[in-house]
């Protein structure tokens, strides 16, 4: 699993992101979705960053949430 911040840094982080992005999350998970089949966690966070011009700390929590969703549905 990924390295991240506090349980409550990550949730704090996720509720500013429509307001810093302008986009809800639920888009941005979508587009990690969408995006190239990546591995590692580092990779995720740069590719977005890159494309989507993210701040580093906006792109790790979006990714971080994916794979926390993503491990939800598979348990």
């Amino acid at each position: 699993m990924s390295q991240v911040f506090s349980e409550e840094t990550h949730r704090n982080m996720l509720s500013r992101i429509p307001q810093c992005t302008g986009r809800e999350v639920s888009d941005w998970l979508r587009t990690v979705d969408e995006g190239p089949a990546l591995v590692r966690f580092e990779e995720k966070v740069s590719w977005l960053r890159g494309a989507h011009d993210l701040a580093y700390g906006h792109a790790k929590a979006i990714i971080h949430e994916h794979d926390l969703r993503r491990a939800a549905r598979h348990l």
